[in-house]
């Protein structure tokens, strides 16, 4: 209160005022305050109102100060003293007092400021009255307010939090949705746990926040007292109302908690179909005890979260037995190629059960070749990756047989189209020659190949198609062009399903100039940019698999072709026969093999002479250098009959049959490849380095 202090002035001849009796019938009391004097005087209801008797009082604001607390004197007189600053006539407010019991009640008061013809205060005259009742009534309607509004967000967090978790996939989502910081905020929740049941015991897949994991809960039996095994073994809520129960009922676990200042706990079974599969434990630090209402909350919450739980699940297990066989249908295991660095990946699509036709596959070829498969069966389902393992297998069988890769494909076509199946595939298979660089390529409906070159930029390489396999043979249009491209050392081949290049919204063309980008940024070692593409595959999502292979070839120093040439030889031509020996002749002097040159044109010529003599049709003749662990110089020679050459005893006066001897005598190695309708025979001379 103001204190003026005492003066000499006079006191007016009305003081004190005597106001209506109705006040004291309405438990007010009055005052009536002299400013010049300092003198507050109080009627006998104002007494009761400061619940101070008549003897205890007199007249001095001061003497006040053992009922009203120094906040709420310290706020009452700076409310005072800025009206009758501010030229206010009167002024109000609520403050509390203290009781002779301690006890603190609530006050109104109001006054009517008198001043002089200067406008300087000089009296105020007022009323004090109990407000209890009338601030209780607005307190408990605020509290039921505050209540109200309170279950309201808790209410719409549980629908929210339910309608999050039917977005949820696998197990993770779940657990992000449930560890959501809104949503423990806003259910008042300071720390999680939650626990699936596997094998009898409680596995623990998610507690926080940082730093509150308890060392020997990652796996718990069932039977052991914590709170969670309770809820799975009796397949009902615990609800811990205070810290002493917790502390009595959980003397084991209690301990470890202590720093998280837990005040009441709820421990939730999670229920499907009758059988626990987990439970969830929400911990509070605010809150003793639950009400009935915020116990059904919470059970719905339990409830919405084992059902989220239990198809997060399924699906996984459904990903899991599609992903298995998908791999199982895939190779095993990639061989690794002499020449280059090979790199494979796939993905599987972001539907549970539904699985992928998509595939990849390196075939080891003879005479330093490989053929690289990339393909994808129509549909997402079990069959399709029937049709594709069936379809990768006598692919890979027709291109061992050493058939053309036109060929191939027409084989793979009419296969698939026998199968009984309305199935179609697109495909494409190159043939590289990693010695030369050459690759030839045929598309069934699929996308083009793309090349990285050694300065990082990247192509599409656009290759003449036909129709999908399956669908050609159909149609009788199983003539597969072929196309050329050159792989130069250091250079990358990337074959992909079109899940790595087919965007939501976008079309192919623009899908391929993204991809080209980002294989042009990518990292040069094959096998980290094969993770990189992978990533981002996975990053985007999609309903479809991807299926990727990339072959780079290596540089001149790991096996590549130093030089190469070719020659047709006719059945019934003396003049291609001879132009074919001076061409051998010259290639070995200018290949530095002279020491070896007899010997290369001896068995060449015997090969050559076999494939006129026991074949029909013509011969075609290669020579090439290579060079790797030790040079080589390989003389193969190409004929269109299948039958194998085979040793014969020559006797001791004739003269056929020792051919392959002199062959078996005179190369460092030899031997038959199948190639397509026909064969070939190779032969290899190891020539010096320094030759």
């Amino acid at each position: 209160m103001v204190d003026r202090g005492a003066s000499a002035l006079s006191l007016p001849d009305d003081w004190p005022a005597h106001p209506d009796p109705i006040l004291a019938l309405n438990r007010m009391g009055s005052f009536d305050w002299d400013l010049d004097t300092g003198l507050f005087h109080m009627d006998a209801q104002a007494h009761e109102v400061f619940d101070v008797r008549p003897d205890e009082y007199d007249d001095r604001p001061e003497t006040l100060a053992a009922r009203v607390p120094a906040a709420e004197g310290y706020r009452l007189d700076s409310l005072v003293s800025q009206a009758m600053k501010d030229g206010s006539e009167n002024y109000g407010a609520y403050f509390r007092i203290r009781r002779r019991d301690g006890s603190l009640r609530w006050t109104h008061t109001q006054g009517y400021i008198r001043r002089d013809e200067t406008g300087r205060p000089r009296r105020i005259i007022g009323i004090v009255r109990d407000a209890t009742q009338e601030l209780g009534d607005s307190e408990a309607r605020r509290e039921q307010d505050i209540q109200d509004a309170a279950r309201r967000e808790q209410t719409n967090v549980v629908q929210l939090t339910t309608a999050a978790l039917a977005h949820a996939r696998t197990v993770q989502d779940v657990i992000d949705v449930v560890k959501d910081t809104h949503g423990l905020t806003h259910l008042g929740a300071t720390s999680l746990v939650m626990g699936l049941v596997e094998a009898g015991r409680i596995r623990l897949i998610a507690e926080g926040p940082a730093g509150s994991f308890v060392p020997g809960t990652l796996v718990t039996r069932i039977d052991e007292p914590y709170p969670m095994s309770d809820a799975v073994r009796t397949l009902t809520p615990r609800f811990i109302e205070s810290p002493e129960e917790f502390a009595e009922g959980y003397p084991v676990l209690w301990p470890h908690i202590t720093d998280l200042n837990i005040t009441s706990a709820a421990y939730l079974p999670l229920i499907v179909q009758g059988r626990p599969i987990g439970a969830m434990g929400l911990l509070y630090s605010d809150r003793r005890g639950f009400s009935t209402e915020e116990r059904n909350l919470l059970l719905a919450l339990g409830s919405s979260i084992a059902q989220s739980l239990q198809r997060a699940m399924f699906f996984e297990q459904e990903k899991d037995l599609a992903s298995g066989l998908q791999q199982a249908m895939l190779p095993r295991t990639i061989p690794s190629v002499r020449g280059a660095d090979v790199a494979v990946r796939y993905r599987s699509a972001s539907l549970g059960r539904d699985i992928g036709g998509d595939w990849y596959d390196l075939i080891p070829l003879p005479g330093g070749r490989v053929g690289a498969v990339i393909g994808d069966v129509q549909g997402h389902d079990t069959h399709a990756a029937a049709v594709m393992g069936q379809l990768r297998i006598v692919l890979r069988a027709y291109a061992a047989e050493g058939h053309t890769p036109a060929t191939v494909m027409a084989r793979a076509s009419v296969f698939l189209h026998e199968l009984d199946t309305d199935r179609f595939a697109t495909c494409l298979y190159a043939e590289a020659d990693l010695a030369t660089g050459v690759v030839q390529v045929v598309r069934a409906g699929h996308i083009d190949p793309l090349v990285r070159h050694t300065d990082g930029s990247c192509r599409r390489v656009p290759v003449p198609g036909g129709l999908p396999l399956g669908l050609s043979a159909e149609f009788g249009r199983l003539e597969y062009p072929v196309g050329t491209l050159e792989l130069d050392p250091g250079n990358t081949l990337l074959l992909c399903t079109d899940g790595l290049v087919e965007q939501p919204g976008a079309d192919l063309d623009e899908g391929v100039h993204t991809l080209t980008a980002l294989i042009a940024s990518g990292p040069d070692d094959v096998r980290h940019l094969a993770d990189c593409l992978i990533d981002v595959a996975e990053e985007r999502g999609g309903d479809d698999d991807v299926a990727l292979l990339l072959l780079r070839r290596r540089g001149l120093e790991t096996g590549e072709a130093g030089g190469r040439l070719r020659q047709h030889v006719a059945p019934g031509d003396p003049e291609a026969l001879t132009e074919a020996r001076h061409m051998i002749r010259a290639a070995v002097r200018t290949w530095g093999a002279a020491d070896r040159a007899d010997e290369i044109e001896l068995v060449a010529d015997e090969v050559i002479t076999n494939a006129l003599m026991h074949t029909e049709g013509a011969a075609i003749v290669t020579l090439r250098v290579l060079t790797g662990m030790d040079r080589r110089l390989r003389v193969e020679v190409e004929d269109s009959s299948s039958a194998l050459p085979r040793r014969r005893e020559a006797g001791e006066s004739g003269v056929s049959g020792r051919g392959l001897l002199l062959v078996d005598l005179l190369t460092d190695a030899w031997g038959v490849e199948a190639r397509g309708g026909g064969k070939c025979v190779w032969c290899e001379f190891v020539v010096p380095e320094d030759a």
